[in-house]
């Protein structure tokens, strides 16, 4: 007769092997956490604890079911992962290598949604559709993009390769390759075709319309000294 013990070292056992399995097939998404999150104090913490992987695992085996055509079972699984993480991904969405959720909470990412790889999201960002139809209308992110926290990217539109989203942008249009975006509707500028995240330096991101003000008003001083 199997007795309480033997129940609670099976279950032991079988979330000693969930873990395995993850940290195998997912090795390089926790070590892209630990290279681009300077919180993370080791390979076991994130393994354990981030609720970005653990939505990442939980889409991967949703994604599959929907591959499947097992719509009702592969909804199911996300909708547990939402209520588990506070990270909202269709299992539709195709999601690159190396992903990381920076935080999570609150972030969404639509059914048609593509995602290259080593894409970083932050809290609060959606990857949101636009209209009614039945066809692609989310947007196609590529590889090496950083979104900031609270940005919303919407709509079938494509963000280049190594470009940058600023925390609480709206974009609306397609993203040009090595670019940075910041602002409501999303402005884009160009970083003279490099990447300007590689230190997640959020602070240093150039908005050309305050840069436009500034050098106005440093003319109007001028003027005023005259």
């Amino acid at each position: 007769m199997i007795c309480l013990r033997d129940i609670l070292f099976i279950i032991l056992g079988l979330i000693v092997l969930k873990n395995l399995l993850v940290a195998f097939f997912f090795y390089g998404d926790i070590r892209a956490a630990q290279k681009r999150d300077p919180a993370a104090k080791s390979f076991v913490e994130i393994l354990l604890l981030y609720q970005g992987l653990h939505a990442l695992v939980a889409h991967r085996t949703a994604h599959f079911f929907y591959s499947l055509h097992l719509y009702f079972l592969a909804r199911f699984i996300s909708q547990m992962a939402r209520w588990a993480t506070g990270i909202e991904i269709h299992p539709g969405a195709k999601i690159g290598k190396r992903f990381f959720i920076d935080h999570g909470m609150g972030v969404v990412i639509g059914e048609t949604a593509i995602v290259g790889d080593d894409v970083l999201l932050y809290q609060g960002v959606t990857l949101g559709g636009t209209g009614l139809a039945h066809e692609k209308r989310h947007p196609t992110i590529g590889n090496n993009v950083v979104i900031g926290g609270g940005a919303k990217v919407l709509g079938n539109i494509t963000v280049g390769d190594n470009s940058y989203i600023g925390a609480n942008a709206v974009v609306i249009k397609d993203v040009p390759a090595n670019s940075t975006v910041v602002g409501v509707p999303g402005r884009i500028t160009k970083q003279d075709g490099k990447k300007i995240d590689v230190s997640l330096d959020h602070v240093h991101i150039l908005d050309p319309i305050m840069q436009n003000i500034e050098e106005l008003e440093k003319r109007i001083e001028k003027l005023e000294k005259k």
